[in-house]
């Protein structure tokens, strides 16, 4: 089991129990991604988390699949689908890696990426995989911290907060850098959309090209 495992199965519960921070910024985001879906589509949500987002999208999916390396969330998550009824949301543990070959290439219409990208260790292997798990012409939908271009030092900050187990593993890198790596996976299309959230983070759409 991974650091970041161990981190998000101790605090999974009290996670499940705390509200949105920004109920406002994660409608706005929610309603780009589902302005880029039909009923007919496969979506997949990695780092689900306890299931919110893909539950949400649910009602506009053919089918719904949530991806989470911690395995308290995905059992909350799978509560939270039997209780709604949502038999064509599925949730799997496992690593974004490749380790996980659950999913087949261009299998997917859509893939959202909400609060991960910040999280894992190689960021242009992940954004490379995504590309390869979409159909082409599938969208893309990320909601990523980009702390580098705050004036806060979060480098030392956050390092503290690790060592006192208080904050997961998060790498701190800048706008620039991110649209930079996502069009280099071989993305097109790629938005930038102000949510009304905070400033260091970047809500991200773009698109597999076709051919």
């Amino acid at each position: 089991m991974t650091d970041q495992a161990v981190f998000w199965n101790g605090i999974a519960e009290s996670y499940a129990r705390k509200p949105v921070a920004n109920p406002a910024a994660f409608d706005r985001k929610i309603e780009l991604t589902l302005g880029r879906m039909r009923p007919d589509h496969r979506v997949l949500d990695i780092g689900c988390g306890t299931g919110s987002l893909a539950l949400r999208l649910a009602p506009s999916a053919a089918e719904v699949h949530g991806l989470d390396s911690s395995a308290e969330m995905v059992r909350i998550a799978c509560g939270k689908a039997a209780d709604a009824g949502a038999s064509h949301v599925h949730f799997h543990e496992g690593l974004f890696d490749s380790s996980f070959t659950a999913f087949e290439p261009e299998s997917f219409d859509g893939i959202c990426a909400y609060n991960l990208l910040h999280l894992v260790d190689d960021r242009e292997d992940a954004l490379v995989r995504i590309v390869r798990l979409l159909k082409p012409g599938g969208f893309f939908a990320a909601s990523t911290a980009c702390l580098g271009d705050s004036l806060v030092p979060y480098r030392p900050i956050l390092a503290v907060a690790r060592a006192l187990g208080k904050a997961p593993m998060v790498k701190v890198f800048r706008k620039a850098a991110f649209e930079a790596e996502v069009r280099a996976a071989g993305f097109a299309d790629v938005q930038t959309h102000d949510v009304g959230g905070e400033s260091t983070v970047v809500f991200t759409l773009a698109t597999k090209p076709v051919g």
